[in-house]
């Protein structure tokens, strides 16, 4: 093999790690979502036109999405060595990225991510910036701790819908309803995940549910949240007097269902893996209902 191939093999590989590493997809899946957010709940939707070309609404969602990339990034920077056990064919970090590459990648997507969100408000600014400390900590400490890592993680998806009620005031409630329902699929998301990891993670000296707790007690515990799901979302959609959002709810039970049906059964590493893919289409699928709401 030539020089040149080698090069381009190198080049493509580059590419392919860096895109893995900054979760291109779930970025892509963010910034849709909340433009879905602004044109479905936030309306009025007949403007949808004007709303797509909003540049005020593009700074937003980019800014969003910089400092997300950065928080795979700084992410997967710390988790380096429990990576190598857990998912090797996965670790970019010091395979086809330089770890001071790394860093550096993470600080400018921030300082961009922090200078967009002031372009659009200082409200927004002061946001970001809480983001991305709360991601920092969250990678290099309260990750391995247990239950706090999961709940910042959930919470800053929830986030990623409650910015824009920061600048679009209009149906703050509908996008609230739908910023709890993200809560807690990737709440529920997140433990299933260390319960899929625990064996990474306990070599590493991390603390998570599954380890300190062991994989019946977290599963009960997972019951529990999925049945304060539940609630929550029923309870918020009758608070609002809403008949057809308590109906699309009824159909997320179906899911939810079987969800919890195979979490009572799930015993490999496997099987926790199907639960997590299982997540994010509910995921989706509770988006999708935003076209009715």
């Amino acid at each position: 093999m030539n020089v040149s191939a080698r090069s381009k093999i190198r080049l493509r590989d580059y590419i392919a790690g860096s895109a893995r590493l900054v979760r291109a997809t779930n970025l892509i899946i963010v910034a849709l979502t909340q433009y879905l957010t602004r044109i479905l709940l936030i309306g009025p939707r007949q403007d949808w036109r004007a709303i797509i070309s909003d540049p005020d609404l593009f700074l937003l969602s980019l800014s969003t999405v910089c400092i997300a990339a950065a928080g795979y990034i700084i992410n997967d920077y710390f988790d380096v060595k429990i990576d190598i056990v857990n998912k090797p064919e996965r670790v970019v970090v010091g395979r086809y990225l330089k770890r001071r590459w790394a860093i550096g990648a993470h600080q400018i997507l921030n300082v961009l991510g922090a200078i967009l969100g002031l372009a659009v408000s200082p409200y927004i600014f002061v946001i970001n910036v809480f983001s991305i400390t709360l991601l920092w900590f969250y990678s290099e400490r309260f990750k391995r701790l247990p239950f706090i890592g999961n709940f910042i993680v959930s919470l800053l998806t929830a986030m990623t819908l409650l910015i824009l009620t920061v600048y679009y005031p209009a149906n703050r409630h509908l996008v609230f309803i739908y910023a709890v329902f993200s809560f807690f699929i990737s709440l529920v998301r997140e433990i299933v995940k260390d319960m899929e990891d625990i064996k990474g993670d306990q070599a590493h000296g991390c603390r998570t549910l599954p380890i300190i707790w062991g994989i019946p007690r977290t599963r009960n515990f997972l019951y529990i949240v999925l049945v304060l799901f539940v609630f929550a979302l029923f309870v918020m959609a009758r608070v609002l007097n809403n008949s057809l959002l308590v109906l699309l709810f009824i159909l997320l039970l179906l899911p939810l269902l079987y969800l919890a049906f195979k979490l009572s059964r799930a015993d490999t590493r496997r099987d926790f893996r199907e639960i997590s893919s299982l997540c994010k289409i509910i995921m989706l699928l509770g988006l999708l209902t935003m076209i009715w709401a």
